[in-house]
C-alpha cells in the first residue's frame, strides 16, 4: 500500500522525470535522503506541479546539492541520458577543454551575425544548490564569489552589484544594458524553491567593459557569462576561458572548489546544464533561410538549437534568430565552440547561395560523441 499512496499521478504529464519515473523506482527512492537532507520528492516537485507543454518537453526535477545525483542515480541517470542524447553517466567520462587557442575560425561576417555570447554555470563545493541552500548558504556563495571577482584585474576588472544595495539608478542601468535578471515568475523555478528569500544574496558583477558579467544566486551559484556585439565569437571565448579559469583560481586560492566529477562534468542546478554548462550562442539574420522549410532539418544535423532574441521559449523577431549548441554533455568547451562555429558558417555560407538563387543542401548529421 504505501508505495502507491505516495506515488504522484503523473498520467498527463510530458517532461523527462515523468517519462523514467515507475513506481518501483519511486519506491526505492523515496525514502533515501542526502547528507543535507534533500528528498527525491523535492527533487521531483518542480515536475509533478509543472507538467510540461504538448510540444515542449522539460526536465522535471532538479538537484539540491551536489549529492542528489548519487543518491538519486536511479532517476538523474535515466533523465540525463534521454536529455543528452544517450550520454550514460555509468558508463561514460566527460572531457573538460578550455583552451582557446585550438579555436578555427569564428569571426563572422557583421552582417549576419550581431552579438555572440557563451555562457556556463559553477556551484561551489560543499553549499547546497540554489532550490534547497539555506538562507545562510546562499550569503556564503555570495561572499566567496564576490571575494574572488575582487581579485580580477586588466581587462577582467570590476564591480559588484547586489540586487539589496543597488540604487534606482544603478538598476536601471543594469536594465538597459539588458543584465540584470528579475525575481524568477516562471513556475519551473518558483516550485523548485529558486525563489525564496528574493532578493536575498542576489547580484550581478561586470567587468567594467560590460563584455565579462557574472550572475550570483540565480538558478545556479553562478552563471558565467562573456559577451560582445559583432560577430568574434572566437574573442569571445577567448575571453570567457581566461575570465572562468581566473575566477576558479582565486576561489581555490581562498580554499574552496567548483562541483565536478569526471562523468557528470561540472555539476549544476538543472541536469540539462551538466557537463559543460556551456550555450555558445549568436544573434544571427538569416532572412531567406530562415523561410526555407529545410531549415530545421540542417539545425538538426549540425546539432544547433534556435530560441527567438528574447531568450528561452521566446518566438523570433523579425528574421532574426539565437542560434546556439544544443548538446552539454560528453564533449569539451572547444569541441561544442567549434561546432556552433563550423554550422555558422554553413548556415551564413547557405543563405548567401539563396540570395544568389543557388541551390543549398542539408548538411549530413554530425557525430556525437567524438
Amino acid at each position: 500500500m504505501h508505495m502507491y499512496a505516495e506515488y504522484p499521478d503523473l498520467r498527463k504529464h510530458n517532461n523527462c522525470m515523468a517519462s523514467h519515473l515507475t513506481p518501483a523506482v519511486y519506491a526505492k527512492l523515496c525514502d533515501k535522503t542526502t547528507p543535507n537532507g534533500y528528498t527525491l520528492d523535492l527533487a521531483i516537485q518542480t515536475g509533478v506541479d509543472n507538467p510540461g507543454h504538448p510540444f515542449i518537453k522539460t526536465v522535471g526535477m532538479v538537484a539540491g546539492d551536489e549529492e542528489s545525483y548519487e543518491v538519486f542515480a536511479d532517476i538523474f541517470n535515466s533523465v540525463i541520458k534521454e536529455r543528452h542524447n544517450g550520454y550514460d553517466p555509468c558508463n561514460m567520462k566527460h572531457p573538460t577543454d578550455l583552451d582557446s587557442s585550438k579555436i578555427r575560425g569564428g569571426q563572422f561576417d557583421a552582417k549576419y551575425v550581431l552579438s555572440s555570447r557563451v555562457r556556463t554555470g559553477r556551484s561551489i563545493r560543499g553549499l547546497s544548490l540554489p532550490p534547497a541552500c539555506t538562507r545562510a548558504e546562499r550569503r556564503e556563495v555570495e561572499r566567496v564569489v564576490i571575494d574572488a571577482l575582487a581579485g580580477l584585474k586588466g581587462d577582467l576588472a570590476g564591480k559588484y552589484y547586489s540586487l539589496t544595495l543597488m540604487n534606482e539608478q544603478e538598476q536601471q542601468q543594469l536594465i538597459d544594458d539588458h543584465f540584470l535578471f528579475d525575481k524568477p515568475v516562471s513556475p519551473l523555478l518558483t516550485c523548485a524553491g529558486m525563489a525564496r528569500d528574493w532578493p536575498d544574496a542576489r547580484g550581478i558583477w561586470h567587468n567594467n567593459e560590460k563584455t565579462f558579467l557574472v550572475w550570483v544566486n540565480e538558478e545556479d551559484h553562478t552563471r558565467v557569462i562573456s559577451m560582445e556585439k559583432g560577430g568574434n565569437m572566437k574573442r569571445v571565448f577567448e575571453r570567457f576561458c581566461r575570465g572562468l579559469q581566473e575566477v576558479e583560481r582565486l576561489i581555490q586560492e581562498k580554499g574552496w572548489e567548483f562541483m565536478w566529477n569526471e562523468r557528470l562534468g561540472y555539476i549544476l542546478t538543472c541536469p540539462s546544464n551538466l557537463g559543460t554548462g556551456l550555450r555558445a550562442g549568436v544573434h544571427v539574420t538569416l532572412p531567406r533561410l530562415s523561410k526555407d522549410p529545410r531549415f530545421p532539418k540542417i539545425l538538426d544535423n549540425l546539432r544547433l538549437q534556435k530560441r527567438g532574441t528574447g531568450g528561452v521559449d521566446t518566438a523570433a523577431v523579425g528574421n532574426t534568430f539565437d542560434i546556439s549548441n544544443l548538446d552539454r554533455l560528453g564533449q569539451s568547451e572547444v569541441q561544442l565552440v567549434q561546432t556552433v562555429i563550423d554550422g555558422l558558417n554553413y548556415l551564413i555560407e547557405c543563405e548567401k547561395k539563396l540570395e544568389r538563387g543557388q541551390d543549398i543542401k542539408i548538411p549530413a548529421p554530425i557525430s556525437q560523441f567524438k
